[in-house]
């Protein structure tokens, strides 16, 4: 593969074989349904080919349509366990690796960012990429200083690649229910195309990471990288080793996950109290268990800024679903924050379920995750859709970015089926759990209007498709050690 396929109709064309493989299986299987063959086994059949086809376009494509096939993967807890298997094998390899580009492209990359001597700032480059992301992949080398460190490079047109993909997959949203049936794909893919400028600024994830890095610099149980220097392209941090979370997955000991999963919670409901940030991208691609029994975290781009920690509102939710407050206050608090419109009514005891399952693993002092507790979850919540409980229901702009954290983080903690005292974990860091939350609702909306990022790195307005925000010549300062 010589480059980023960022062409259009290269991509397009890609993404269009994928409605058609599925025509195919399906006339394939309607056949062999008719020779005989049990329904239900032709039926999951053409989910594993499905499956097989969409993540290899994906993983080739990369750009949106691999960062779309890295969210799905977080669902592959809720499959079936006949099904979970095979998907497992595939997403895996879909998180951990993507076609690299050629070293010529890589250099091109380096020279234009970090100038025609960019060799003179390492003592060694690898030019075989160490791992893969969706909008750029990551080189070993060793800075100049002699430290070991990791090369994140954009891949070029990255940026045009991942509107196209966005448009492209939402046109073919259908297809994605064969591999996952109720799963409401295009609100998905519009979440995750509003947040293509910010993963695209390479200087503001420098910040982002380094903000991390400071704020758990002494930390005894996580790790984040310092950053060296970044340009709008290239971000040169310290390189981590590790055990990637998805070999912990499929292979590691009840004790790794147990232990990967507390910690996953502890980084995710610790970050905006101690940095003011939280990382908001937790799939497995993103943590390492470290040697020393640390959890490292990688992948900065996507953060959502919260300078006064976790709104009160959800610590108030939480303990009235806890203790089995009074419903209508909970009705109350969503309206108040935006999550029920004015005149939308809702069925308080379908809402009430419909909300449980978020508040059940900090109800007991000790949770066990489970593919089985995540399928039984997915199970009710779609039978609440068919009653319309979650269709009345909206997600404020500034609540976004938590309610992916959310779902994919149980997600997560449901592919490690890990145990332990989650609660303790996150009421240390959620204010406004107590006795006052019974008591009128919390004034604290996050506003809609507040952007995640800068106002002068905003995301790409819909009329500019196609166009990328202006480069910032600037230059990261380098980190001495």
């Amino acid at each position: 593969m010589s480059d980023l396929p960022r062409r259009a109709v290269t991509r397009t064309a890609k993404l269009a074989t994928l409605p058609v493989g599925l025509a195919g299986r399906t006339a394939l299987g309607l056949g062999r349904r008719l020779g005989g063959r049990p329904a239900e086994i032709v039926a999951q059949e053409i989910q594993q080919r499905t499956a097989e086809q969409i993540f290899r376009v994906l993983g080739e494509l990369k750009g949106g349509a691999l960062k779309l096939g890295q969210a799905l993967s977080i669902f592959e807890a809720a499959l079936p366990p006949e099904l979970a298997g095979p998907y497992r094998a595939t997403l895996t390899k879909l998180q951990e690796s993507a076609p690299p580009l050629p070293a010529t492209t890589v250099h091109k990359v380096l020279t234009a960012d970090l100038g025609e001597n960019w060799r003179d700032s390492f003592s060694d480059f690898d030019d075989r990429p160490a791992a893969a992301a969706s909008i750029g992949q990551v080189h070993r080398a060793v800075w100049q200083d002699g430290r070991q460190v990791a090369v994140k490079i954009q891949y070029p047109g990255a940026g045009k690649a991942l509107i196209s993909d966005f448009t492209q997959l939402s046109r073919i949203a259908r297809l994605f229910s064969v591999l996952m049936p109720g799963l409401e794909i295009r609100p998905l893919i519009s979440e995750l195309q509003k947040r293509v400028a910010e993963e695209l600024d390479y200087q503001l994830e420098a910040a982002s990471q380094e903000a991390f890095a400071n704020a758990y610099a002494e930390d005894p149980e996580i790790f984040v990288p310092h950053v060296i220097t970044a340009t709008d392209h290239v971000l040169v941090s310290e390189w981590m080793d590790g055990t990637p979370l998805s070999k912990i997955i499929s292979d590691g000991t009840q004790e790794e996950r147990d232990r990967a999963g507390i910690l996953i919670v502890r980084f995710l409901f610790s970050g905006p109290s101690r940095a003011g940030l939280l990382h908001a991208d937790p799939h497995p691609g993103n943590f390492r268990l470290l040697d020393d029994g640390r959890l490292g975290v990688l992948d900065f781009g996507a953060v959502d800024r919260l300078p006064d920690g976790f709104p009160p509102f959800f610590g108030k939710l939480l303990w009235l679903m806890h203790t089995d407050g009074d419903i209508h206050v909970v009705e109350q608090e969503l309206r108040e924050h935006g999550f029920l419109r004015e005149g939308v009514s809702v069925d308080l005891a379908a809402l009430r379920a419909f909300l449980a399952p978020l508040a059940e693993p900090s109800q007991v002092e000790s949770f066990k995750f489970s593919r089985e507790w995540m399928r039984s979850q997915a199970t009710r919540v779609t039978d609440m859709r068919t009653a319309n409980v979650g269709r009345r229901l909206n997600l404020p702009p500034s609540y976004v970015l938590i309610h992916r954290v959310s779902t994919a983080g149980i997600g997560v903690l449901c592919q490690l089926e890990c145990e332990g005292p989650f609660r303790a974990e996150v009421l240390q860091w959620m204010p406004g759990y107590g006795e006052d939350a019974d008591r009128e609702p919390s004034h604290d909306p996050i506003p809609d209007d507040q952007s995640p990022i800068p106002d002068d790195q905003s995301p790409i307005p819909d009329d500019d498709q196609g166009k990328l925000p202006p480069s910032r010549p600037a230059r990261m300062p380098e980190r001495a050690e």
